[in-house]
Formats: C-alpha cells, structure tokens, sequence
C-alpha cells in the first residue's frame, strides 16, 4: 500500500487565513500544511479539499486514476468543487464495508465526535486507519479482544492524544505501528517542537506531498523509557510531564505531595491537576518509590514530583536539623537517595520524573533551606545520568538537556 498525504493540516489550512498567532506567522513556506487529504495507491481519495488536483500534482501523482472518494467530517465552508474526472464524493456509514474496484476494503469506523473514521485494507493485505479531525474511535475493546494492530494510523496526535491511548489499549497500535501526526492546528509551534512532541508519545510527521511505502523499513520513534523532567515554579513542567503520557492507557500517576489537612489552597492545587489528567489514570499518593519502581510489568508512571519526595526524604532522616544532619541524617538521606536512583536505573518500567530546578534562584536565607537546595540539586544530577532523556521547561517552552 501505498499513501501519499496531498495535505496534513487542520479543514482550516495552516496559517488559518486571517490569524495573527505566532504558529500561523511561522507556517509559510515549507512549514505550510494543506487541509489533509490522503490518496491511497492512486485509487482511493480519503477527503476531498481545495486544490487536492494540484497538490496532487506537486506530490507526483494524478488523480486520474481515483474510483472511489470518501469525506471524514463536515465542512463548514462553502462546498468543495469536485474536480472533473472524479467519482462523487460520499460517506460510508458507521459499521458499514466498501468495497472499491481497485481491490481495498473499506470499513467505516464510529467516531466518538462527529465524523467517520476509515479502516482500510489494501490488496496485498496492508492496514491503514484514518482518523477525522477531533476524532477517536468509539467502543473500542480491551487488548484480549484480538485487535490486530494496524501498519499506519493518520490521527489528529496533538489534538486528540487520547485516541492514540485507547487504540493503544486495544491492541490496534503496537511497536511496529507507524503513527503519523495530520490535522496539525495552529494550538502546537511548528518545525522541531511539534516534532519533538510527536516523538515523544511514538508518532512523526511529514510534510505535505510526502508519501509513504506501507511497509517499507523506516525508524519508527522510541519512547524513552525514562524521562526527567525539570523546571521552576509555574513553568509548566507538570503539564508537560501529563502530556508525553496522555497518548498511554492505564498511567501511573504517583504524587509525593500526601494531603494537608485544613490547607484549602493546597486542596486546589491538588484538584486542578486531578481535573486535567485523563480520567483512565489511577493515582497513588505516596513516597515509596522504589518498590513502584521494581515492578517490571506495571503501566507507566509519572513521579511528581522529586522535590517533594526529598522533602519527605529528609524528615524521615531528621535531616533538618543540624546536630541531626552530622551525627547520622546526612549518611541516613545518602543511603535513602542512593537507593532511589538505583532503583530508577534499574527499572523496567516507562517513568517520567519532575523535579525542580532551585539552582538558578535565591540563596535560601537559612542553613536548612542551602541544604535542601543542594541536596535536590545532587538528586537532580543523579536521577539525570539515569534518563534516557532529559528537558528543562521554562516558561512554558522545553529546552533538551538529553535528546
């Protein structure tokens, strides 16, 4: 099978006309994206945009040879002009199969927004499934229902991730599956940052007129097994920690904060982040991390954060208190990080860490504060060295300390 992406942009185009935000300005030129529109093996036209018959052209390709075109969504402006030579465009229903007389099988795929969603077969037994802009699928099943994972899925990665997370869960996305970004929107910077955010949940993209061998080996994208993610206060550490896993079911949250009994502010701190994490993650208050660590079978975890379990480290250690820290709690912390983090190198499961980064900030003003500033500031440097990858957020824009 064979599928050349015509667009990968949102039904908008990208720059959208008329918007002055920093991603439109920035997406000229190269970094331009049509509305998507999928030609598969010259015979199958997935949506029907504006100007498919030219960028048809500029791919290498011509749609003379189209016997079939399918829509996914809606549009909402005015109608699209159906270039001549063209079959007319339809819909195939929910649940409904196609067959074309090029040889592919087409299966219509319920969406849970509006929208249809297409799985289609190629003649020498290629997968593909293609998702509408907004869309996930719908009824999905566990992986023990034998969902054979597919060989590309077309999915709109930054805006729905949780799609790629239940097709993930049913088995239809595997580690072989070639996962390719498309209705890219103006809400995720162009160029090396929407590249980095594709790759950092297993998916890539391409730009317009790429087309691409079903099959053919490529390197796929590695999720890093273990990630530390660091920042300042209100830098957005969290949020990017959340999203690296948002596209995986069944995440580990595990907050080393505990409760605070009668500290409403902390009550809504706490809940702000409960209400923006996927409703399919379970949470874990606690700051056992090792043996979390040592399960080797568990689903991802997403530690947030380390400043807080050193917190909890040192009260354990009584390492707060000066007399303490010299006659046992300095040797007591040592022995208490030291096993942390050979836990996390030698740990089998995808974790994500947040931490904080105080090294740049003011000298706390007492004995107690400068320790735990360089305590944290080792932690940091040792939790590094045993990451496969490793990031500092500041304001809201990610710096890559470990590609």
């Amino acid at each position: 099978m064979e599928l050349t992406l015509l667009g990968t942009g949102t039904p908008e185009g990208l720059p959208r006309p008329g918007c002055p935000c920093a991603t439109c300005a920035l997406s000229v030129g190269p970094a331009a994206r049509a509305a998507t529109a999928v030609l598969v093996d010259g015979a199958l036209l997935l949506d029907l945009t504006p100007g498919a018959v030219l960028a048809g052209a500029r791919a290498g390709h011509s749609l003379s040879g189209v016997r079939q075109v399918l829509l996914t969504h809606p549009h909402d402006g005015p109608a699209v002009e159906l270039p001549p030579g063209l079959p007319a465009a339809g819909r195939v229903p929910d649940g409904r199969e196609l067959a074309v007389i090029s040889g592919h099988r087409v299966r219509a795929v319920p969406m849970d927004a509006p929208g249809t969603g297409y799985e289609v077969t190629g003649p020498d037994g290629a997968r593909l499934l293609y998702l509408p802009p907004g869309g996930a699928p719908a009824g999905l099943g566990s992986g023990a229902g034998g969902q054979l994972p597919y060989d590309v899925v077309l999915a709109d990665v930054p805006g729905r991730p949780e799609a790629l997370a239940r097709l993930r869960a049913s088995g239809a996305v595997g580690p072989a599956t070639d996962v390719i970004a498309v209705h890219l929107d103006h809400d995720t910077p162009p160029g090396r940052e929407l590249e980095r955010r594709c790759a950092a949940v297993g998916a890539r993209t391409v730009p317009d007129g790429t087309t691409v061998v079903v099959g053919e080996y490529r390197a796929l994208p590695q999720v890093p097994r273990r990630t530390l993610v660091l920042g300042g206060a209100r830098s957005g550490k969290s949020y990017e920690a959340e999203r690296r896993l948002a596209p995986f079911p069944e995440v580990v949250y595990v907050a080393t904060s505990g409760s605070r009994d009668g500290d409403a502010e902390w009550a809504q701190r706490v809940g702000l982040h409960r209400e923006r994490r996927p409703a399919s993650w379970r949470t874990v208050e606690t700051c056992e991390l090792v043996p979390l660590l040592e399960d080797g079978d568990g689903p991802p975890l997403l530690v947030d954060c380390l400043a807080l379990w050193l917190t909890d480290a040192m009260d354990r250690a009584g390492a707060w208190d000066d007399s303490v820290w010299e006659t046992g709690g300095r040797t007591e912390l040592r022995e208490r990080t030291g096993a942390l983090v050979a836990a996390v190198r030698a740990t089998r499961r995808t974790v994500v860490f947040v931490s904080n980064e105080v090294g740049a900030g003011v000298v706390p003003a007492t004995t107690s504060g400068r320790r735990f500033r360089d305590e944290l500031g080792r932690l940091n440097n040792a939790v590094a060295a045993e990451c496969e990858h490793a990031l500092l957020i500041v304001a809201g824009q990610a710096l890559i300390l470990k590609p």
